[in-house]
């Protein structure tokens, strides 16, 4: 993973030390060319060291500074060193690198998770006035253009969902690419009980406020 590539993976990961070092074994695997760039943010854990270990760039926060601020910090490194593509993919080993997927641990979602993402679905649609069926992805891939608007500071707890809102405002092109998911590798998401209903609540939140502005626009 040393040296340089015209392409920069990044994955935001807090404590994440015993599912990073398959997900960036498997990035080496499918995406030898491209450059691995960790963002440890403000792990008490290996993640760092792991991620070091691996031969990944890193970049450590001194605390947690939350999902948000890891996005803006992996395009902010893609940008700072002109790479002209950066893709991003999360540290839970969710994400097959390469390929179609892994069609025998095809991941299925819980009950509560397709109730939100329903939700979610109606208000992407509203707000970008197209169809969009998972707007909290983790895993993206872009070109240098959009990296000054996914790089600015995210004000919300849906840095993905206002990522796509800055896209769709700045007139760049996205397209949404079908993939499978796996079931987490080890240890608990972050996003769940009171804290998954009240990320749902933000990002349709934010997703009203996008709409009435640009109506007013």
């Amino acid at each position: 993973m040393n040296g340089r590539s015209d392409t920069l993976v990044f994955v935001p990961a807090w404590n994440e030390e015993d599912n990073l070092p398959a997900v960036l074994e498997e990035l080496q695997q499918e995406l030898p060319q491209a450059d691995v760039l960790v963002v440890d943010d403000g792990s008490i854990d290996r993640t760092a060291a792991v991620a070091r270990e691996s031969g990944a760039h890193v970049i450590s926060f001194g605390a947690n500074r939350g999902l948000p601020a890891g996005i803006a910090a992996g395009y902010g490194y893609a940008m700072e060193h002109e790479y002209a593509y950066c893709g991003r993919v999360d540290a839970d080993g969710q994400h097959p690198a390469g390929g179609d997927g892994f069609e025998s641990y095809r991941y299925k979602p819980s009950g509560a998770r397709r109730f939100g993402t329903a939700l979610l679905r109606r208000a992407m649609r509203i707000a970008l006035r197209r169809p969009f069926l998972d707007a909290t992805s983790g895993m993206y891939a872009v070109n240098a253009a959009a990296l000054p608007l996914l790089a600015r500071p995210y004000t919300s707890e849906a840095p993905e969902v206002q990522g796509l809102l800055r896209l769709q405002q700045a007139g760049l092109r996205v397209d949404e690419v079908p993939v499978d998911m796996r079931p987490r590798a080890s240890g608990e998401s972050k996003l769940r009980g009171k804290k998954a209903v009240l990320v749902v609540v933000t990002i349709i939140g934010t997703l009203v406020a996008f709409d009435r502005w640009r109506q007013r626009g």
